[in-house]
């Protein structure tokens, strides 16, 4: 017998089709946070939980995300928006997430930092759908959902300088898309770009009042990135 100890085993692999297994899920959740130095307990990971198996049911009938993919899915998709609140400098931030899709980064970023507020802005109304049921299903207070296209919002002006973080995954930018974005935020707030390892980057040249502030590692098995713009303050 060998004296040596035994290795916990991660589980590993895609979710299975039916209904999941929640202590697994769990587990798996806690090791794959673990990895990036989060602790994921309690009432956080019960609504991350609730949050995972209700995609997992609508991913039967809409293809939201790529949760389904096991590790790596459960890593995009929750892991790094948690690692993510770590740069969150307001404690109650208002929160606008764009292309908000099946609701990453903006819930479990929501989850994470339950104060403030949350506008989730998608315009295919399935996944609209889908983020109302998530609302009410995780009973998210100040979490609205507007199923149109933020450039249809841009000009209201109850929202222009409204928020203090504006999140973006999975959306296109260029100049032009930045300029329409930054005017959902006040001075000194902060855009968050979620990135792979390759594109997804910002324009080279990102224009005022517009900076680059920051780059931080999310998930190092996926060489993921957080790529945070700061709005200029306004002059006194």
């Amino acid at each position: 017998m060998s004296g040596g100890r035994t290795r916990s085993r991660e589980p590993r692999g895609p979710l299975p089709a039916g209904p999941l297994n929640r202590r697994e899920v769990a587990e798996r959740l806690r090791q794959r946070a673990a990895r990036v130095q989060l602790d994921v307990s309690g009432q956080l990971l019960e609504q991350l939980l609730s949050y995972v198996e209700l995609l997992h049911r609508w991913n039967a009938r809409v293809n939201l995300t790529s949760l389904d993919a096991g590790d790596d899915g459960l890593d995009r998709l929750i892991v790094e928006p948690l690692a993510a609140a770590r740069h969150v400098g307001s404690p109650a931030p208002r929160v606008i997430d764009i292309g908000s899709g099946g609701g990453s980064p903006a819930i479990p970023l929501r989850l994470a930092l339950p104060g403030g507020s949350l506008l989730m802005v998608e315009a295919k109304a399935r996944k609209a759908a889908f983020l109302r049921e998530a609302v009410r299903h995780l009973g998210l207070a100040d979490t609205v959902v507007e199923a149109r296209r933020f450039e249809e919002l841009a000009g209201r002006p109850s929202l222009q300088g409204a928020f203090d973080l504006l999140t973006l995954r999975a959306v296109r930018v260029d100049a032009t898309v930045l300029c329409g974005l930054q005017t959902f935020l006040r001075g000194g707030a902060d855009l968050f770009l979620f990135a792979g390892p390759r594109g997804d980057a910002p324009p080279a040249a990102v224009e005022l009042p517009l900076v680059p502030h920051a780059t931080h590692p999310l998930v190092p098995s996926l060489r993921s990135r957080l790529m945070v713009l700061r709005k200029a303050p306004a002059d006194p």
